[in-house]
């Protein structure tokens, strides 16, 4: 008998309340694409400063995405998208993930590009005021376009290279980042020294006729472009200017070339739409490993040029990290209030 009551007991106490652990708010994440190797201890790549550095300490692994995340006893999560196509799903997956607050975070993209000769120069870093897709195009053969035609691409819904078009069903096509964010990360950056030496004076030396690409890094706004596909030459080049003055209506200026902005931008808005983020607080910094078409006398081929890649990684993390510092520091105004520009 005293068994059965023990039971009954037993049956009737109130069952233990289950611990509820609360997502963890983060302040910044800075998105990087790729990385060399590992994330310590080698050469670098987009990545490592950040990881050595900030230091992201704690490695933290996100089912759906390649390599470990990363985070900070002081709220910063950094992760690797991995390049292209795959940083969509990785950006899905990471705010997806339950176990973080990303309703007050700040997104930073930061990562190398080639740049326009015509606006800058290697080596030099651009926060970006607008970013652009270019993969949502019809392509036709140029050698095969019709007559008046300067290429064979054109956007969805267009008939012809001169039309906006649209990416309905398929991507934002065009973002403007917060003027007032991105001005106010200008403002603080713009004196930054950036890397410079004789292997970035001799790739600046073969573009005697841009005044832009003869000059010494440094820190400026403007446009990015991104694909899924690298691109290279001065007609490619001609439909980077022209798709982003379109897609922009007349707002941006073709800066810098990538491949992965537009899948970060446009998975942040997807998930703007139920409060998962807020897609004011985005910031896309890019730095130039290369130029968008090869110096004189140099063949036409994809490559980084010497020295190149080395001096956008560094300028990444010098740009960006004041920036993330001062988002941390100056959390209990910027959390619920986006730093602004001075007049």
């Amino acid at each position: 008998m005293r068994r059965l009551f023990a039971i009954i007991a037993l049956l009737l106490a109130p069952l233990p309340a289950v611990a509820q652990t609360k997502p963890i708010p983060i302040k910044v994440v800075v998105i990087a694409a790729f990385e060399i190797g590992a994330d310590t201890g080698d050469p670098p790549g987009e990545f490592q400063h950040w990881v050595e550095r900030y230091p992201l300490s704690e490695a933290v692994d996100i089912p759906g995405v390649e390599r470990p995340a990363r985070l900070s006893k002081d709220g910063v999560l950094g992760i690797t998208t991995g390049m292209f196509g795959r940083a969509r799903g990785s950006m899905a997956a990471l705010l997806a993930d339950p176990r973080f607050d990303f309703s007050k975070t700040y997104f930073l993209m930061a990562g190398i590009a080639g740049v326009d000769p015509k606006t800058g120069s290697i080596g030099s870093a651009a926060w970006s005021d607008w970013v652009v897709d270019g993969d949502p195009v019809y392509e036709i053969d140029d050698r095969e376009i019709m007559a008046g035609w300067p290429w064979g691409l054109y956007a969805f819904n267009a008939n012809s290279p001169t039309e906006k078009g649209s990416g309905d069903g398929a991507s934002g096509m065009a973002w403007r980042l917060d003027p007032g964010l991105t001005q106010w990360a200008f403002q603080l950056t713009r004196d930054t020294p950036l890397p410079d030496g004789p292997k970035l004076a001799a790739e600046r030396a073969g573009f005697r006729s841009d005044a832009a690409a003869q000059a010494k890094p440094r820190v400026f706004v403007g446009a990015s472009l991104a694909t899924v596909r690298f691109w290279h030459g001065k007609r490619r080049t001609a439909w980077a200017r022209e798709w982003v003055r379109l897609q922009t209506d007349g707002g941006g200026v073709f800066t810098m070339s990538d491949g992965e902005d537009q899948a970060v931008l446009d998975t942040l808005h997807l998930f703007a739409k139920d409060g998962r983020v807020d897609p004011r607080r985005v910031l896309v910094l890019r730095t130039a490993s290369n130029y968008t078409w090869p110096a004189e006398g140099k063949p036409m081929r994809i490559a980084f040029a010497d020295g190149g890649s080395e001096a956008a990684f560094e300028a990444a993390y010098r740009v960006g990290s004041p920036v993330v510092k001062a988002l941390v520091a100056g959390w209990p105004t910027y959390e619920t209030t986006l730093p602004q520009a001075k007049p």
